[in-house]
């Protein structure tokens, strides 16, 4: 049983699906690719158990079979070789196989098909289709929010709600949270969290055009399928925390600043920062901003003033500079707002001219001001 392809198109589409395979697994067969070739059609799958990601390619063949091959030792062999067709023979009875290329033979060890996981099917889905650019926005938008903290594993995904205001992906970590939201986008009345791992490879192959992405979606699982792509993952199975309790409501004072600016000043003064609390003060007054930054422990400290357009009584605020650098980078507005109140409670980060349709929030919790 044999088959020929590209060297590059494989190449190109092994990696793809590649970021699914764990390294240290307990079951060998898990480091392996299936192919499963139906006459022209190639279809290449990799799972973890908990994701699964399969691509569809077209192939020079006259048989069909499925055979699962070492991705380690393909992917290298294909990165060391020049653009060529390459033909793949299958032994049946041993599971051998062998790489004829120009430049010579290849031979390596393949294991039964039978052995690779099935994937889940389909069944009691609900489904949505999303613009590819909007779900590349919103995974972009919120994934850097997610906590790593697997003792409240509702949080270590991206919340999907779908509902009559539209799409909303919401993250957080309690420290910072994302909400961002699509009102064009209908699918009726369902939510579920999608897990860190999954988004972060959907991310990768999404485009970020109008492509079509079906999103089906059960109790247990997730399917994503897109041009000659598809993504299965298994969802958190927890309730997701109320995040528009956490959301203060009543914001007197705000602030208006040019992104960049703030930024980079935030970006210089953190340098001079507490290594553990990474604390900057935010002091307005007036059309002035002045970040400060201080680490009594070495005697560091920076301040530095910015002009800005600011809204309300004084006011003298600390946050974790880390959080308000990875929001800020998240942001594509050249003038954003942030609405405060007291020094205690949390402020919203929003950008000054959002898209139609479009509303993005983004929310950090202060630190205690050092005496």
């Amino acid at each position: 049983m044999r088959f020929v392809v590209s060297s590059v198109q494989l190449l190109k589409n092994l990696q793809k699906i590649s970021g699914v395979i764990s390294t240290n697994t307990v079951l060998p067969i898990l480091e392996d690719f299936l192919f499963d070739i139906a006459k022209n059609k190639l279809t290449i799958t990799a799972t973890d158990l908990d994701t699964t990601m399969s691509v569809s390619m077209e192939v020079e063949s006259k048989e069909s079979f499925k055979v699962a091959i070492p991705a380690r030792i393909l992917l290298d062999s294909l990165k060391a070789l020049p653009e060529q067709p390459v033909m793949i023979a299958v032994d049946e009875t041993t599971n051998g196989i062998e790489l004829t290329t120009d430049n010579g033979k290849y031979k390596l060890s393949g294991e039964n098909s039978a052995d690779f996981p099935k994937e889940p099917s389909p069944e009691g889905v609900e489904e949505v289709i999303l613009v590819s650019s909007i779900l590349n926005k919103g995974v972009s938008k919120t994934l850097f929010a997610v906590s790593n903290d697997e003792l409240r594993p509702a949080m270590t995904g991206v919340f999907f709600q779908l509902d009559a205001n539209g799409i909303t992906f919401v993250a957080t970590d309690a420290h910072k949270l994302v909400k961002f939201n699509r009102s064009d986008v209908k699918g009726g009345n369902a939510s579920f969290i999608v897990p860190k791992k999954a988004l972060n490879l959907l991310k990768a192959v999404v485009p970020n055009n109008e492509t079509e992405v079906k999103v089906q979606f059960n109790k247990s699982n997730a399917f994503f399928s897109f041009e000659n792509i598809q993504l299965i993952c298994r969802l958190i199975d927890a309730k997701y925390p109320d995040y528009n309790a956490v959301i203060p409501k009543e914001n007197p004072n705000l602030l208006t600043i040019l992104k960049d600016d703030f930024y980079a000043s935030l970006r210089r003064t953190s340098i001079f920062s507490n290594k553990t609390t990474h604390q900057v003060v935010l002091k307005m007054a007036g059309s002035e901003l002045t970040v400060s930054a201080q680490d009594l422990d070495f005697s560091n400290e920076a301040s530095e003033k910015l002009g800005c357009e600011y809204q309300g009584a004084a006011l003298e605020i600390g946050f974790n500079a880390k959080f308000l650098l990875e929001m800020l980078g998240a942001l594509e507005s050249n003038e954003i707002n942030i609405e405060l109140s007291t020094p205690n409670r949390a402020g919203i980060i929003r950008p000054t001219i959002k898209e139609d349709n479009e509303d993005l929030l983004m929310l950090v919790m202060p630190v205690m001001l050092n005496n």
